[in-house]
């Protein structure tokens, strides 16, 4: 298991993070601190989305998703959302 040093949020998931409630902060931020202390916890990706991870978690009774990526002993946190249309508009936010 790899030592993880440091956390980088990109744009998309720091502007949506803002948004919240508290409730749904605190839920995603104890999601950060598990994935911080067990990088695979998520679900490894394939195809179109290779190389990024998923971890699933619940937040007001709704299950929410949460994309990262571990390299070089760097988190980096794309975005996170409700399923619904989730994986074509992270798809078209990776692309760009």
């Amino acid at each position: 298991m790899t030592d993880i040093k440091e956390i980088i949020q990109s744009p998309v998931f720091s502007k949506k993070k803002k948004k919240l409630h508290k409730q749904q902060i605190k839920d995603l931020d104890k999601a950060v601190k598990y994935i911080f202390s067990n990088p695979i916890a998520g679900e490894m990706k394939a195809g179109d989305l290779q190389g990024i991870q998923v971890y699933k978690f619940k937040s007001n009774n709704q299950q929410i998703l949460l994309v990262y990526e571990v390299a070089d002993l760097t988190l980096f946190l794309y975005a996170f959302g409700s399923h619904e249309n989730f994986y074509r508009n992270l798809k078209k936010h990776l692309q760009h």
